[in-house]
């Protein structure tokens, strides 16, 4: 018999960009234009893809962002 493994965590530690703009809950080519202004804290580029921490998401605010993530002005 072989050993149980243990429970797999039901969330990944990095996003894609597309996961991570749903979790911002801001379009995907603007969370691309915040990443590519240098805006969003722990993404990490593996050759030409992105990928976002989780963790870091979450403790971060779209609000903190420069002008592609502000939120609007009413």
């Amino acid at each position: 018999m072989s050993a149980p493994t243990p429970p797999k965590e039901s969330a990944p530690s990095f996003l894609t960009v597309d996961e991570a703009a749903e979790l911002l809950r801001v379009n995907r080519k603007t969370l691309y234009e915040a990443i590519r202004l240098g805006q969003v804290p722990g993404v990490v580029r593996l050759g030409r893809c992105v990928r976002l921490s989780r963790a870091t998401m979450l403790s971060w605010s779209t609000g903190q962002g420069g002008p592609a993530l502000k939120e609007k002005q009413s």
